[in-house]
């Protein structure tokens, strides 16, 4: 498997993007189209990857971008169901974070997405303070992980 920086408008990316549009709808009835915007994740201190078989097959996506001084926030993660990409799709991530100063990553999903919220939690994320249109809202959980250097 590679996990590689790659165009968030590339063909690769939307059609990736789009499976994930669909399964969110299917889970939560909702997309979460409207909380993606690619120009988020080509600025600095951002970035969109892809992660890939070795012959080039598709296998996931995740997005970084800026949310607070220290803190990236994890967006339009998503691995093809069965494929294995998640555990490595998020560790290069994290490292990407890493490598770009951050401290920690968080994210929002919706609660009745347990799949997701359970993947996050083993992979260690805690509870999060809310920000943005997440405060109050009693659908959505933010979660966090404090990212340790790589010589811990």
């Amino acid at each position: 498997m590679n996990v590689a920086a790659a165009d968030p408008a590339s063909s690769d990316a939307l059609a990736l993007i789009a499976e994930l549009d669909g399964a969110l709808q299917a889970i939560t009835g909702d997309s979460g189209a409207s909380s993606f915007d690619p120009e988020d994740v080509r600025g600095p201190r951002a970035v969109f990857m892809i992660a890939r078989e070795v012959d080039g097959g598709l296998l996931g996506c995740g997005a970084l971008r800026p949310l607070l001084p220290g803190v990236a926030e994890l967006k339009r993660m998503y691995a093809r169901p069965g494929s294995g990409a998640g555990a490595p799709l998020l560790a290069a991530l994290e490292r990407e974070a890493r490598r770009m100063g951050y401290e920690e990553v968080r994210l929002s999903t919706r609660r009745v997405n347990a799949r997701a919220v359970d993947f996050y939690r083993r992979h260690g994320y805690l509870d999060a303070p809310a920000w943005g249109k997440y405060v109050g809202s009693e659908v959505s959980v933010c979660l966090g992980r404090v990212l340790l250097s790589p010589r811990a």
